[in-house]
């Protein structure tokens, strides 16, 4: 019974890492494409690879291939990804930040005092 519940958890957590390789993995497709239709095929491209090997039974195997997988991943990492603009990192994330408490800010355009 151990043995049959260690290998649940084993697959368990391999599927999760094959998982959120191939979503990490499609995100950065999107960064490397430039327009959608170059992307739908480099999608269709990556989730063949993903396919390819969905039918490996092996443990030892499986995790092989999933440490091959993210090693690419890592090579073929884009160096300077697509952040939203408004997101931590985007280049309007915090553009007018509120003034430091204790400075007020007087406002007498056009009124006179």
């Amino acid at each position: 019974m151990a043995t049959s519940a260690g290998f649940l958890a084993r697959r368990a957590a391999q599927k999760e890492r094959v998982r959120l390789l191939y979503r990490r993995a499609l995100k950065d497709t999107l960064n490397w494409a430039v327009h959608r239709h170059l992307f739908y095929q480099d999608a269709s491209d990556l989730r063949e690879k993903f396919e390819a090997n969905r039918d490996v039974e092996n443990p030892d195997v499986i995790d092989r291939l999933i440490d091959d997988a993210e090693a690419q991943y890592r090579n073929f990492q884009h160096p300077d990804p697509y952040i939203v603009p408004w997101a931590p990192g985007g280049s309007k994330f915090t553009r007018n930040p509120p003034p430091p408490k204790g400075i007020e800010i007087i406002y007498n355009y056009g009124k006179e005092d």
